[in-house]
């Protein structure tokens, strides 16, 4: 098998950072030594099949994206980018692993639905893949397909309290769920909004003829994402079950999470790049010539973004400083906005939701680091060490180590992104949410299972070289 001996850099791990050389053997992670470290004897330069120098660079666990949706059917449409061309983004990005979500609605058959997503993705994905299961109608067959999909190492499922007809499931079938979650300690994931409310808001704007993008946030107030979580929450100290908030956005919504925590119960959460960065009072200002109000369009997504005179976006920063958030996913839903995201011309309730990210999630948070929001072990924690211990990989995923999957990022600080739709951007989109933000930082090596997969010419990685990810048990629960 092919050795690599990544030298002169600085590892970074969730509880530190030090000098130090890796040495990758295979798809493994084998030694990680000191710096001009010699093995039996020799020149370790002379014995390795590639060497790649970090010299001056941070060398990190591959990202871990616990939250995509590729190819996800929504609102009469799909999710444009594919598994091969979304892992492939991913990839360029430093993310070496993603947990996407297989789609079951009302009347499917869930082990039929994980059959399907599995068809999608073999073969297909650039970079490591694993499963979440949507519930979107709780039956006694969705509770025991819940024990053999564990089997399969889908230890993970989500439940909605919004889009009725479509995901929503009342209060006693999660209540259900939840009780099948105690019992096998899988994770129950929950999209928390209080989707009754939000149908009439929609509706009543509608009614009032207010049409345009920005009323999908306006129709979706923080209060009924604040009532849900904590309704779910009680869900979760009533059964006992873990339970995982999904694109957490509202400052209310994160005290509620942080009360639950105090009081010892298992629940967690996750934030994303947009609700740290991205706000109301900008989709509000977004007119162009060739989209006109439209263009708001390219900014909506469920949990909407939010107002930053109300102060959401800094205590989105403050709760992964404080671990009243634990991680930072993406929600990866993209659409383009021809065909797609300007079905709702007219009519703000048919815009697909969802923005693309897994490409930006590891730049837009090292420019955390650098702008002092939270510090560089706290960012290779949240994007790689916590989603693996979270969802059952970790020590083969999320951490340099011996044994671990070769899964590593060579990051250089003093590089330079610049990310917009011809700059670095390769998912499956027309337009890019994050145009014209400026990263200061850059991925240089990215290594999947040993393997370059991105380097200094760019992706030199292959569609089916990813492999499934069988999870245990979160490795989080007390």
């Amino acid at each position: 098998m092919a050795t690599t001996l990544i030298t002169g850099g600085t590892v970074v791990s969730a509880t530190g950072r030090a000098p130090a050389d890796v040495l990758v053997d295979g798809e493994k992670i084998v030694a990680v030594l000191a710096p001009g470290s010699v093995l039996l004897g020799s020149d370790l330069t002379g014995t390795v099949d590639r060497v790649i120098d970090a010299t001056g660079k941070y060398v990190i666990p591959g990202g871990i994206d616990a939250h995509t949706h590729m190819e996800m059917p929504f609102g009469g449409t799909f999710a444009s980018d594919t598994f091969e061309t979304g892992t492939r983004a991913a990839a360029w990005g430093g993310t070496t692993s993603i947990v996407d979500f297989v789609v079951q609605y009302p009347d499917q058959n869930i082990l039929e639905q994980y059959g399907l997503w599995q068809e999608k993705a073999a073969g297909e994905c650039a970079i490591d893949y694993g499963f979440h299961q949507i519930l979107s109608d709780v039956q006694d067959s969705s509770l025991t397909a819940m024990d053999e999909l564990i089997s399969e190492g889908v230890t993970s499922f989500k439940l909605f309290t919004a889009y009725k007809g479509v995901f929503l499931s009342d209060d006693g079938q999660i209540f259900r769920a939840f009780q099948k979650g105690a019992q096998t300690g899988a994770m129950m994931m929950m999209h928390a909004e209080n989707g009754s409310i939000i149908d009439v808001l929609q509706q009543q704007a509608l009614e009032a003829g207010h049409t345009g993008p920005e009323w999908h946030a306006l129709t979706r107030p923080w209060e009924t994402e604040e009532e849900a979580t904590h309704r779910v929450i009680m869900i979760s100290r009533l059964t006992g079950a873990p339970l995982y908030v999904v694109h957490v956005s509202a400052k209310q919504a994160v005290q509620q999470i942080a009360a639950a925590r105090d009081e010892g119960f298992n629940v967690f959460g996750e934030t994303c790049p947009q609700y740290l960065y991205l706000s109301l009072e900008e989709q509000l200002a977004a007119r162009s010539e060739e989209w006109g109000e439209l263009e708001g369009a390219k900014w909506v997504c469920s949990t909407p973004v939010r107002s930053r005179h109300e102060g959401h976006q800094h205590a989105m920063w403050q709760s992964l400083r404080t671990n009243d958030i634990q991680m930072v996913s993406t929600d990866h839903c993209p659409f383009c906005m021809k065909d797609q995201k300007e079905m709702g011309r007219g009519n703000f309730a048919k815009i697909p939701n969802g923005i693309g990210s897994v490409e930006h999630r590891m730049d837009l948070m090292y420019q955390g680091v650098v702008d002092g929001f939270i510090t560089l072990e706290r960012w290779v924690e949240i994007t790689s060490t916590t989603p693996a211990r979270m969802f059952g990989m970790y020590g083969r995923k999320g951490v340099i180590q011996p044994g671990a999957d070769a899964d590593i990022v060579v990051y250089d600080p003093n590089g330079h992104t610049s990310i917009g739709l011809n700059e670095t951007h390769h998912m499956n989109m027309d337009y890019s949410a994050w145009e014209g933000y400026e990263i200061d930082g850059h991925v240089d090596v990215v290594m999947s299972r040993g393997q370059v997969v991105v380097d200094e010419t760019g992706y030199i990685g292959r569609k089916g070289h990813g492999r499934y990810i069988k999870r245990g048990l979160s490795q989080y629960l007390s």
